[in-house]
């Protein structure tokens, strides 16, 4: 689909905007708003699919959903993203907290020695990371394997 709509000429691709989804009041018998602000962990869908397009697609890629601190937009603007939107981090914490987090872009930056957004943006892409292969699906079996491996040998043996 983005392949598609990068051909017909869209200049850019928001990956992935919440939609609203309303709830149904059992008692009332009606329709009820039902916001639902996002989490750390929504970032994971952006995050592997701007991996995933990044020099694939001429569209600037936009992300979208679970940014809430500075290391997420580090990580969005690595993975390829040209831009990076918060919402429920601002709705938390106040318009002020972006300055907050482009403070920790800054000093994050400095400290790995990069001079420029640009010269970060898509070394971990899927074409650029040491590991291609972790954006694709097959990965998730090894991770769940890993995981697994990881709990068996860290749990505690149950006391009676």
């Amino acid at each position: 689909m983005a392949k598609h709509l990068d051909q017909t000429g869209a200049n850019g691709l928001v990956l992935f905007n919440r939609f609203h989804q309303p709830d149904i009041d059992l008692e009332e018998l009606e329709l009820k708003p039902n916001i639902l602000l996002s989490t750390p962990q929504a970032l994971r869908l952006p995050l592997t699919w701007i991996g995933i397009l990044y020099g694939r697609v001429k569209a600037n890629l936009a992300a979208t959903s679970g940014i809430h601190q500075a290391e997420d937009v580090i990580k969005l603007l690595m993975a390829g993203a040209d831009v990076t939107m918060l919402c429920s981090a601002l709705l938390r914490n106040g318009i002020n907290h972006v300055r907050h987090v482009e403070r920790g872009v800054v000093e994050w930056m400095e400290s790995h020695e990069y001079d420029s957004v640009h010269q970060m943006q898509g070394c971990m892409s899927q074409i650029r990371c040491p590991d291609p292969s972790a954006f694709e699906r097959a990965q998730y079996m090894r991770a769940v394997k890993d995981f697994a491996y990881i709990q068996s040998t860290s749990a505690q043996p149950l006391k009676r």
